[in-house]
């Protein structure tokens, strides 16, 4: 008995190394609107997340496991999430999915010491806190604005006129590609508003076209989007309206009907992350504008973590630092992050919303000349 319980002790001995090498799996959570009226683009989220855990987990490495919650869309669930996070020791984070969520909860992320890949947040104000965890997929609204700036400067020196909603996401775009004309020696023909809620736009339309518009950028939301689209038709504009993907909302092409084709937006470039089985799996076209940036967001953390040499319990500071320092390969081309945590360099996608064989409004594949 002796001689057993002794090999029993040594066999205990020589295994206790051997379990050492054999790091726990690191644990990454997710945090989308699983529910709520945002549910298509979590559920794409979800779709990326899950199948860069999967891939990444056949390719062999450190084990990752993903952990998902349903934030909702909601500020006070985003917060219940990250204390759970925090609580089951979840220091790795893709997500939220909202700008308004992002801020909400990047304080409770950053006091957990949790490195924060937000995959679709653009509002500029995000990254402009310096908060050393916090890095973002898609490009900020500055740099969308920028992007609709340079597009209408090439195709109408005169003639741009710009509308904005009032609040400060939409007044923001409208100045920003107001500076990114002047930059080029332009400027706008009129600077309107159409607030949130507004009812009728005929007499935006009637400023504007007595202004000489040929073409209008405007910044803010689907409803009144679609609102300014169709007055503008009325009103005998038939140069294109420019916005950014604060109008990728259903209720934008159920709204303005066939006066939103030609209707040029800027965005994220949709792409779907490889599927394992060769065939492209069946999605929603929120899902396939989000489902990318997920995957690339797992993608980014976990080449940060071999990055910082697969310590056995991650240290936020040290794998933001790997994030802030890295270039990614990842399924929607290199990835890298300025000191602020924006992406460098930003792509932004412009799409045209044109009018389908089965007679739908769609943008998705539609290239702006």
């Amino acid at each position: 008995m002796r001689i057993v319980a002794a090999l029993l002790a040594l066999g205990g001995l020589w295994g206790a190394p051997a379990a050492a090498q054999a790091p726990a799996p690191v644990k990454i959570g997710l945090s989308a609107p699983l529910t709520g009226p945002d549910a298509p683009f979590g559920q794409g989220l979800r779709l990326g997340a899950e199948q860069a855990v999967a891939d990444l987990n056949r390719a062999g490495g450190r084990r990752l496991v993903l952990v998902v919650a349903d934030d909702a869309g909601d500020t006070k669930q985003a917060l219940g999430v990250a204390r759970r996070f925090a609580a089951e020791g979840v220091r790795l984070v893709v997500g939220p999915l909202q700008s308004s969520l992002v801020a909400a909860t990047a304080p409770a992320y950053e006091e957990a010491g949790t490195v924060v890949i937000a995959p679709a947040a653009t509002y500029p104000p995000l990254t402009a806190r310096g908060l050393w965890n916090l890095f973002r997929l898609s490009p900020g609204d500055a740099q969308q604005a920028q992007t609709a700036g340079a597009w209408l400067a090439a195709r109408f020196p005169e003639g741009v006129a710009l509308v904005h909603d009032r609040s400060t996401f939409g007044r923001g775009l409208a100045e920003e590609v107001s500076r990114t004309l002047r930059a080029r020696g332009l400027r706008e023909a009129a600077f309107e508003s159409l607030p949130r809620g507004s009812r009728d736009a005929a007499d935006v339309a009637g400023r504007l076209k007595a202004a000489g518009a040929r073409a209008v950028y405007f910044g803010g939301l689907a409803p009144e989007a679609a609102l300014l689209a169709r007055a503008l038709r009325e009103a005998g504009l038939t140069g294109p309206m420019v916005a950014s993907d604060g109008i990728l909302d259903p209720a934008f092409p159920a709204t303005a009907g066939p006066a939103g084709e030609g209707t040029v937006m800027t965005l994220v470039p949709e792409r779907r992350p490889p599927d394992p089985r060769g065939k492209a799996a069946p999605r929603t076209p929120e899902a396939d504008l989000v489902a990318g940036v997920g995957y690339a967001a797992v993608e980014v953390l976990a080449q940060a973590l071999a990055a910082q040499g697969n310590a056995r319990v991650p240290d936020g500071r040290k794998l933001a630092e790997a994030v802030r320092a890295g270039s990614f390969r990842t399924a929607i081309g290199p990835v890298a992050f300025d000191a602020a945590g924006d992406p460098r360099p930003g792509a932004v996608a412009l799409r045209v919303w044109k009018r389908m064989p089965d007679g739908r409004l769609d943008f998705a594949g539609n290239d702006a000349p």
